[in-house]
């Protein structure tokens, strides 16, 4: 059996026990004990009435008095799990529980796991607006494209707390910053880089736009039936949008016309769909981000033998593992602290710039920290202001 398939199993096997044995990942808490009838009185009642109608009237201090300062809701409703796809809200718990730990673990931002037992977009966005109060901010996860951009375009609009899909910016964010990296390790200049994105979901969607809002020379998307361009006429409005702000050329055809000549290739797609005889296709020192998972676009050593230079996995056991989870603690850590309302296009930016400088010598082998580097989480929150 091939070892890769082999540890796969033995860690999904060890993981299903891990999970019955702990019966979920996260607990609540209190901050203080409560062991005396003076501490009762104080947290709970008569003293809490004080409280709350001290809130009632100056809603505005809410996260100086309560757990909103800290609270991260993470939303999902289980319509694009991983690499399993639409498996429901049951599915997606242990995942969204799996992200509350990291954000605890990692940035010490309280997290909790919200599962909905729906997938239509207008009450997931009744849903997370009736919730909101709670939080001091949402991280919505594992929502299926193109639903996924109307939700957050309408939450970010109709709260006052950062709103953000991690699939799309945390993955746009660690890819940016990997990116940078790569293209100092191949000493050449990213305003006249040209980048291949396999896939133009939710990650490839968001990936483009901040590489353009990044300043690279050229980007091309394909889809599952080849290049966006201006000339297909079965895009959605979010694809034809894509199709005007990138393929400058205009070309059309698979990713054997796409990739001809190409710095570096982004896989955000599924296993396979990169093969060795593309990689060949491309300029000198190939850059090869193959991000699915668990199994990537094209394995690390298929790349390398086809001629990748640098090449990177969303994958822990592989170097250079580009995952959301380099950026989503830090994202948020800096958000909560620093008040923030809405997340924009520069602090993305800002959090790319911030996680490629912490590593100052990138080599093939390193291009990104890891994700128990300590100064990851400092550098990105403190870009978020």
């Amino acid at each position: 059996m091939n070892q890769n398939i082999s540890e796969k199993i033995s860690i999904g096997e060890k993981a299903l026990e891990l999970h019955k044995e702990l019966v979920g990942k996260i607990e609540v808490k209190s901050k203080m004990p409560v062991k005396t009838m003076t501490d009762l009185s104080l947290i709970y009642t008569p003293g809490v009435g004080t409280v709350s109608s001290y809130l009632a009237e100056h809603k505005d201090q809410l996260r100086d008095y309560t757990i909103k300062r800290n609270m991260v809701a993470v939303v999902s409703d289980g319509s694009a799990v991983l690499g399993l796809g639409n498996i429901g809200p049951e599915g997606a718990l242990p995942v969204m529980e799996g992200k509350a730990v990291l954000f605890k673990e990692l940035a010490g931002v309280d997290a909790f796991p919200i599962v909905l037992a729906t997938q239509d977009p207008d009450e997931i966005v009744r849903t997370v607006k009736n919730i909101a109060p709670v939080f001091g901010g949402i991280n919505l996860e594992d929502i299926s494209a193109p639903r996924c951009f109307a939700i957050e375009e309408r939450l970010q609009a109709e709260l006052d707390i950062p709103v953000m899909h991690d699939d799309q910016h945390g993955t746009a964010v660690v890819v940016l910053a990997a990116l940078t990296n790569a293209f100092k390790v191949v000493g050449k200049e990213f305003s006249k880089g040209k980048v291949v994105i396999q896939g133009a979901g939710a990650a490839g969607n968001a990936v483009a736009k901040l590489l353009i809002a990044a300043g690279i020379g050229n980007v091309i998307m394909l889809d599952k039936k080849g290049i966006l361009s201006k000339d297909r006429t079965d895009l959605d409005q979010y694809k034809a949008a894509m199709a005007e702000i990138t393929n400058k050329e205009n070309k059309s055809g698979d990713l054997s016309q796409a990739i001809q000549g190409a710095d570096a290739i982004v896989g955000v797609s599924g296993p396979g769909s990169i093969k060795g005889e593309h990689i060949k296709l491309m300029a000198e020192k190939p850059i090869v981000l193959a991000l699915a998972n668990p199994v990537p676009e094209i394995m690390p050593d298929e790349a390398k033998t086809a001629g990748a230079f640098v090449v990177a996995t969303g994958r822990s056991d592989y170097p250079n593992q580009t995952n959301n989870a380099l950026c989503f603690p830090g994202f948020f850590r800096g958000a909560l602290d620093n008040g923030v309302r809405k997340i924009t296009q520069e602090m993305k930016l800002a959090a790319a710039r911030a996680l490629a400088a912490t590593v100052s010598d990138p080599n093939p082998d390193r291009i990104l920290p890891t994700v128990f580097e300590p100064e990851v989480v400092k550098a990105i929150a403190a870009a978020i202001k």
